[in-house]
């Protein structure tokens, strides 16, 4: 009887947390279930990690997101801010993670082979943008905090925004508390805020010194994007 009662309980708590992640749900996955889980995240950082009410400004479309990457609590701090699935492009080794592939698979990420073959990657990348998908990826390619002395963002950004005719939106998080953390981030509370730029149309995406700024942007070394010579008055 004792065991009944416990799968009851068990079986209720289950049942309010999906009816919970459900009611905050505000992107739309394609399964009730990762449903459930957006609205628990969305609940979970703007509760505790006290991000504000700001959501990211993402034209109609195939459209690449790019932050700043500072902890492992970053993904989830973009989806909340997100009105749209993001499919994110992460590492190879984290997709395969033990335990949580089947959730990085539902949440259509991308994994990448940081050992130097990102050509299978790219193509899906390409082909989510091109059915009009959201893509979020950190140019910089790993953790990086704002205080490290390199400002560049690796040029895979860019050449996505150039293949899928897509364009950029940068964001710059700021707040977390354990930065350059994978882990513990996700229990230390801090007071997250997250910014948007103006949007990098694709025909400007291009060059090292586009590389330099997005990366100074990012990072919090430059207000904005200089404005491209040939849209000079």
């Amino acid at each position: 009887m004792t065991l009944v009662y416990l799968l009851a309980a068990l079986l209720l708590i289950l049942a309010l947390a999906v009816w919970a992640g459900l009611r905050a749900n505000q992107a739309d996955w394609g399964g009730w279930w990762v449903n459930a889980i957006d609205g628990l995240v969305r609940r979970y950082v703007r509760r505790y990690h006290r991000q504000g009410d700001a959501y990211l400004h993402l034209p109609d479309g195939g459209v690449l997101v790019a932050a700043n990457h500072v902890s492992g609590l970053d993904p989830l701090l973009l989806i909340t801010a997100s009105r749209r699935p993001l499919r994110f492009l992460i590492a190879e080794e984290e997709y395969n993670r033990f335990g949580l592939r089947w959730l990085f698979k539902a949440a259509g990420c991308i994994p990448v082979d940081r050992g130097g073959r990102t050509d299978a990657a790219f193509r899906a990348a390409v082909r989510a943008l091109k059915a009009g998908e959201a893509v979020a990826l950190f140019p910089h390619g790993r953790i990086f905090l704002d205080d490290q002395p390199e400002s560049r963002v690796k040029p895979g950004v860019l050449r996505l925004a150039q293949l899928a005719n897509a364009p950029i939106v940068p964001a710059r998080i700021e707040g977390v508390a354990g930065q350059g953390s994978v882990f513990s981030c996700l229990f230390l509370r801090g007071r997250v805020t997250l910014t948007d730029f103006p949007v990098i149309a694709p025909e400007h995406a291009h060059g090292a010194d586009m590389r330099q700024q997005l990366g100074e942007l990012l990072l919090g070394r430059r207000p904005h994007i200089a404005p491209s010579p040939a849209n000079e008055s």
